[in-house]
């Protein structure tokens, strides 16, 4: 069995066998509730599996871009359950998860905040360009656009589709990025510094 958990925009956990039938899912979107909800989430598809850690194979994790605490939180636990468990961690970019959502060409937007949105276009599931950040405006929108952020913006998204990253999706998108020979690093994509940094008065 394979655990993905994705902590970009919702806190959204699967369960998928190695054929790819999803076994359990849970979502629940609050934007400051990461590190309360996720290993609550997490026993709970394990438990409607009637499974547990020694039954998990491997974990697919959301590397973002996103903001930074909520995507923190699922990264360190994705690498500390593959710690205990003794399962290999695989680093997948939280956007590769809405681009193969929706066949065709697709621009995926998730919010950054600061006016902001990250996104990357896609064809068929394939990334094509980006990640990166800018301006709603700017985003060089390609086929149909999907993502929560991309709400915030009607007056350069409009149509488009709501839609948070489906981490049960994200296991095809790390399959299809360890035969290309991708890196599977599990460091985040936050395409920019986080709001704290440094030491005040340095």
């Amino acid at each position: 069995m394979i655990l993905a958990l994705d902590t970009s925009s919702a806190i959204a956990v699967a369960l998928v066998s190695a054929s790819g039938e999803v076994l359990a899912r849970r979502s629940e979107f609050n934007p400051r509730g990461h590190a309360e909800l996720l290993s609550g989430l997490i026993a709970e598809v394990l438990a409607e599996a009637g499974a547990s850690g020694a039954d998990v194979s491997r974990i697919v994790v959301g590397t973002g871009p996103a903001p930074f605490t909520g995507l923190r939180v699922g990264l360190v636990t994705a690498r500390t359950l593959g710690h205990v468990w003794g399962v290999p961690v695989d680093g997948v970019c939280s956007l590769d998860a809405l681009g193969a959502a929706v066949p065709g060409e697709v621009t995926a937007v998730a919010d950054a905040r600061r006016k902001e949105v990250y996104w990357a276009t896609y064809r068929d599931g394939v990334r094509v360009s980006g990640p990166a950040v800018v301006a709603p405006g700017d985003v060089p929108v390609i086929g149909s656009v999907v993502g929560r952020g991309a709400l915030l913006y009607p007056e350069a998204f409009p149509g488009a589709a709501d839609g948070d990253p489906d981490p049960a999706l994200l296991v095809g998108a790390a399959d299809r990025a360890r035969e290309a020979g991708s890196d599977m690093s599990t460091e985040p994509l936050y395409l920019r510094r986080p709001d704290v940094h440094g030491v005040p008065g340095a």
